[in-house]
Parts: C-alpha cells; structure tokens; sequence
C-alpha cells in the first residue's frame, strides 16, 4: 500500500516540484495550500491542471495558523513536509513572520505529535546557520557566528528550527531538518525566486549593479535538486540531524551575470558600487513602505545578503542522503532558458 504524505506550502516554489516528484514515485499526496489554483506563469514546465488532476493527489485548502485545518491534513498520512513559511523581505506587521514561522510550525508539531507521524522533515533555511568568513567554507556542525538577524525572516525561522530540534530531543519527535540555500529555478516568478528576478533586470540592462563589488560568495540551488534532496531526507536522513541543500560551487554575483554573459553570447556593463549606495536606497524604500505600504523593491536585509559571504558545503548531504546536484552552469542555464521562454511568450501575447 502507498504511504500517504501531507505537504504544507504546496502552492510554493519548491511545494510544486516536490509534489511533483512525489507523485511520480507513487505517493499518495495530500498538499495545502491557502489557494485554489497555483499562480505559475506561462512556461512552466509542469501545468497546474496536470499537477491537481492527478489521481494520487488530494488538494488541501487550510492554512498553518489554523489548528483544527492542520489537523485534518496531517491525519490519515505517515509522513509530513513542512515548507509553507511567510519567506517575504517586509511587512508591515512584523508580527505577520512570528504568526506563520513560528505559530504555524508549532502547529503543524502539534498535529504531527497527535497523529504519530512515521516522520516530518522541516524546510529550514541556510540564512538560520549564519554568515561565513572570507576563505571560510561552512557546514551543518558550524555554530552560528552571532546571534544578530538581518531581517524578520531569519530572525523567525531560526526561532522555529531551535524549536523543532526541541521537541525531537524531548518528546522524540521524528524530524529531519533540511537547510536550502539560496533557491532558484523553473517555477514562480516570486521572491522566493528572487535568483531569477535578479537574472531578468540584468539581461534586460535595468540592474547590472555589482553590490559590494560582487565580490561575497553564496551558494545557490536550483529548484529541482532542492525537491530531490527533500525526499532524500525522508528516505535517508538520520532522525534529529541537518542537512544542507546546495550547489557543489560557492560563487558571486558577478558569476551569476557572466552566465548570462554566455547564454545570450553577449557581455553586459557591469557597475560595481560600494555597499552604502544600496543601503541608502533600500532604507528609503523601507521608509517609504512603512508610511504608505507600498512593497520595497529591496530592502536593508536583502542587500546584506548579497553583501556577506555564505559559503557552505553540502558533503554531509552527498554523504548521507545520496544528494547529487548537478553543475552550477547546467542550473544556471536551464534557468536562463525558462526565463527567455516566459519573456517570449509574453511578447507574443502583448
């Protein structure tokens, strides 16, 4: 009999992909998701109607900050992905990152412990592990260097790790914690997506900026080895442990443009700045959103990002789990590819 699996964040940018494998390896699949229909822009390699028409999925429509509706989607399923998160630069109401981050997880623990899940794997973050120092390759037995967060997001996904790893120490709770780093690829044209935003404004000659020089290292991940490495955890991952999901390179931004250099055969101005100019302007946009609510563009938190390096390893997880992601320059163009397919089509309907 196939094992059953309740997704949180099945309308997310990594939700899909991962029902999507899921269900081509048998599962019977519950996912939920606060909408009906998922909000993919032309292009996507996976249509929607195909996903939720499937004879093994069941579509859930509940939200995190809902007990009773958590409840009902984890019962009947032996094991639980948890990714719906609020993963956004900025609200308003701060508060709005504590409710979904943290209350929510506490929820869907709650619902897990009630109905004796075989076990949950929990979508952290990397930004929850830190910065790294130049030259400094980091990994899941790093401790975290400072306790000060840059943005709500990091400040709450942190608090709801700590929390997980608690209740897997004392109340034997069966978690597995999986650590992205920085997530893009074929999917949603979303924040969450925000690799490929960056990609688009520099193709188009609207963002060849090089914040800080484009000097710090990050690791990035597509989509797709993201999904793979979630269900690598279910099957291998060792009870109470992190594991890091990653590209096998640590590079710049300025790496990221010269790979849009390549595919399009043609070299872009690049115009490094130093990191007070960004600064300056995501401070007034914040200013400004928090007077009139208008969205910032950027935000003092997303330009540190870009700005500190975070270099990690992912050895644990090709250890342990198998993980085998594939060629920072296969990634990158698979993405590139997709993003000239979405901006084509839109062209043909305007």
């Amino acid at each position: 009999m196939s094992k059953r699996i309740f997704v949180t964040g099945a309308t997310g940018h990594i939700g899909t992909k991962l029902i999507e494998k899921l269900l081509a390896r048998g599962f019977l699949v519950r996912g939920m998701g606060r909408r009906e229909t998922l909000d993919y822009p032309p292009g996507n390699l996976v249509r929607p109607e195909q996903l939720w028409q499937h004879p093994n999925f069941e579509y859930h429509r509940g939200d995190i900050l809902d007990k009773e509706s958590v409840e009902q989607g984890v019962s009947g399923c032996d094991y639980v992905f948890h990714l719906a998160a609020y993963a956004k630069n900025w609200h308003r109401d701060r508060n709005m990152f504590d409710r979904f981050n943290v209350e929510g997880t506490r929820n869907v623990l709650e619902a897990c412990e009630k109905h004796h899940v075989q076990r949950l794997v929990y979508t952290s973050t990397i930004v929850t592990l830190g910065t790294t120092k130049p030259g400094q390759i980091g990994d899941e037995s790093m401790e975290r260097p400072s306790e000060k967060t840059f943005t709500d997001y990091e400040r709450t996904k942190l608090q709801a790790e700590r929390e997980v790893l608690q209740w897997f120490q004392t109340r034997n709770l069966p978690v597995v914690i999986v650590n992205p780093t920085r997530v893009f690829g074929p999917g949603q044209l979303s924040e969450s997506n925000s690799v490929i935003v960056l990609m688009d404004l520099y193709n188009r000659g609207r963002f060849p900026f090089l914040i800080n020089f484009g000097k710090n290292l990050g690791n990035y991940v597509s989509t797709e080895d993201v999904a793979e490495g979630h269900i690598l955890a279910l099957e291998r991952g060792r009870l109470g442990e992190r594991y890091i999901l990653g590209g096998d390179e640590n590079i710049t931004l300025r790496d990221i443009y010269n790979y849009v250099d390549e595919f399009r055969g043609k070299k872009g101005f690049k115009f490094p700045i130093w990191l007070l100019w960004p600064m300056i302007v995501a401070y007034t946009l914040k200013i400004t959103a928090t007077l009139t609510g208008i969205y910032p563009i950027i935000t003092p938190g997303w330009v540190r990002l870009y700005s500190t390096d975070g270099a990690f390893s992912v050895e644990k997880a090709k250890r342990e789990l198998g993980y085998a992601p594939m060629s920072m320059r296969e990634a990158f163009k698979n993405a590139y590819d997709w993003m000239m397919e979405i901006q084509k089509q839109k062209e043909t309907r305007s």
